[in-house]
């Protein structure tokens, strides 16, 4: 059975990586185990305990934009050091180690001012500190020329995890208890069926492709497209969906910057991984015959 060194095992989209990859090994790097990523000793002594893996999956971050942005441009802050610091560790000892790395970025490394759906080749400029920190991690993986697949991903769902509630579930469980829904008419996001998201980190696993990759789903549409999708697929009250716009929200002289186009393209890694992601209608019906 291979194995897979990981961080991040435990969180939203990790949990369910162990769950359906069973045919691997997974050794999880985490506070948990006994492992910090902010601790090169620590760390390194992880490694060094599992000679026998070629793999490394890279899945912890601090993900509280919130809080992020709170901490902006402070490397002393958690948004930083785990994004960045941690980062900058298991590299190190990747390339010590000699092994692939496969590190989950984000679409909010772009600025959401592209016409249309965002490449690998295009140029990443964050709006937020959670996404440049995760920028500044990805360049730096990108200037060790280490054998490395970054893999950024969008709004991931899931039908069950109790630890975080995804915007996806968020927006259902308003919906089922009979509240209004505002949501944005203005903004596209890119929300992915995190199985989809699993099985197209096998492909990476088994082909560890060196370079940037977008493993979204197949489809987007604004967010209050996403709030009539989830009346439909879950046959709940679409009348509570209201439309609300967030170029006006932006002119908030207090307003936090969000992207207006999240709309990603996932045509190169479809392409080269051979694998099919389901569009978002799809995926939440997926989504609903596991709950």
């Amino acid at each position: 059975m291979k194995k897979i060194l990981g961080t991040g095992l435990s969180g939203l989209v990790g949990s369910r990586v162990v769950e359906l990859l069973s045919k691997y090994s997974f050794e999880d790097a985490s506070i948990d185990t006994g492992v910090d990523i902010l601790n090169y000793d620590s760390l390194e002594n992880f490694f060094e305990n599992n000679p026998d893996s070629d793999t490394v999956l890279h899945m912890a971050a601090f993900t509280d934009t919130s809080v992020a942005w709170n901490e902006i441009n402070d490397k002393n802050g958690i948004c930083w050091r785990v994004n960045v610091v941690g980062t900058e560790n298991i590299l190190k000892l990747c390339n010590e180690y000699s092994k692939h790395l496969i590190y989950i970025s984000t679409d909010y490394v772009f600025n959401g001012n592209k016409a249309g759906p965002y490449e690998e080749t295009d140029t990443p400029e964050p709006l937020d500190w959670y996404g440049q920190t995760k920028y500044e991690a990805e360049k730096m993986i990108l200037n060790s020329g280490l054998s490395a697949s970054i893999v950024r991903i969008s709004y991931p769902y899931r039908a069950k995890f109790d630890k975080k509630i995804d915007l996806v579930r968020k927006i259902l469980e308003k919906l089922q208890k009979g509240e209004n829904v505002k949501l944005f008419h203005d903004q596209i996001t890119t929300p992915t069926f995190i199985d989809d998201i699993v099985y197209g980190l096998d492909k990476v696993i088994e082909k560890k492709p060196s370079g940037i990759f977008h493993l979204v789903a197949s489809s987007f549409q604004s967010v209050y497209e996403m709030g009539l999708g989830i009346a439909k697929v879950f046959d709940l009250d679409s009348s509570l969906v209201t439309a609300s716009s967030l170029k006006e929200y932006l002119k908030n002289p207090d307003a936090r910057p969000y992207a207006i186009n999240g709309a990603i393209s996932n045509t190169k890694t479809k392409s080269i991984l051979g694998i099919e992601t389901s569009e978002y209608l799809d995926g939440l019906k997926k989504m609903k015959l596991q709950m």
